[in-house]
């Protein structure tokens, strides 16, 4: 495995992977997992879940991902499109759910899949009388 440096706007993370495509999907991770609930949204189909991380994605992103073995801002770093990236990350959440569906699993949210762990409503503190 290969360390990489990876960039992406305002990604900016050093990743311990296979190859430089996997690099960028794992720093793309991180920024996406914000996103994860559009997967358990019913009112959403698949076309859906892109266009919002695709919409995102321009707002938020640079075109193009730099990966690079040497260090950040290097001239000579491998450029991968952000939306292509974008496509294959989004391919796999979707894969996953369709894995889950088709193995008969019992339901579960993507945030659980990606052991985020769910916020708890907040207790409500009292001062005694």
């Amino acid at each position: 495995m290969s360390k990489y440096y990876v960039q992406c706007g305002p990604i900016r993370t050093i990743v311990v992977s296979t190859s430089m495509e996997r690099a960028s999907l794992e720093a793309l991770d991180e920024s996406l997992q914000n996103h994860l609930w559009i997967y358990d949204d019913p009112g959403l189909r698949e076309f859906d879940c892109r266009n919002h991380l695709m919409l995102e994605a321009l707002v938020h992103l640079d075109p193009s991902i730099h990966v690079s073995e040497q260090g950040f801002d290097r001239s000579d770093a491998t450029l991968l499109g952000t939306p292509e990236v974008i496509d294959r990350w989004h391919r796999l959440m979707t894969g996953m759910n369709r894995l889950f569906v088709a193995a008969g699993l019992t339901p579960r949210t993507m945030n659980a899949v990606a052991g985020t762990v769910e916020v708890l409503p907040s207790l409500e503190l009292r001062s005694p009388r």
